[in-house]
This record gives structure tokens, sequence and C-alpha cells, in this order.
């Protein structure tokens, strides 16, 4: 099943609003949130997201541009790859 999960790497100084944000995006484009972690370093956000777009309408490229596009609003770096790709590079 890991060809319909993503994973989501969030980045940046901490403020009000990340996870809603990014939440809000990945309900709007009906990807499901499997899991969700986050910690906050010396004023630094970071957070990792599984969601699944298997009943999403949606191809991978919209939900990544959108994905993309509140990472510039907010100011931080987010990177979305597929869980199958992610997989693979670290079992090189």
């Amino acid at each position: 099943m890991s060809d319909q999960q993503i994973i989501i790497t969030v980045s940046g100084k901490d403020k009000v609003g990340i996870v809603a944000k990014v939440s809000n995006v990945l309900a709007k484009y009906e990807v499901n949130i499997e899991d969700i972690k986050q910690t906050l370093m010396q004023g630094y956000f970071v957070m990792f997201m599984l969601g699944n777009i298997e009943k999403s309408k949606y191809p991978f490229k919209d939900i990544k541009e959108a994905l993309n596009k509140v990472g510039e609003e907010l100011g931080m770096e987010i990177w979305i790859q597929r869980k199958e790709i992610f997989d693979n590079m670290h079992n090189i």
C-alpha cells in the first residue's frame, strides 16, 4: 500500500498555525493523515506526516504543488515524496 502513501516533512522557524495550515491543505485534497510526529528544537519546528492519497481524486502533482505553496506562505521548507521512493532511498 506504500504506493498510495506520501511522506511530508515540514521545517522552519516556529510560528502559530503551521499544523493547521498544512492539515487544511491535506483535507482539501482528500489526503488522510495516518501518522504525525512533530518537535520543537530551540525555536525550530520539525514535523513528519504520513498521508494516504488512495481516496483522493487529485493527482500527486497537484497535492505537492498545493503543499509547496503553503510552505512558501509560511516561510517553511516542505518536502513531499511518495513513501515507496522514500523507502527505496533508505534501502540503498
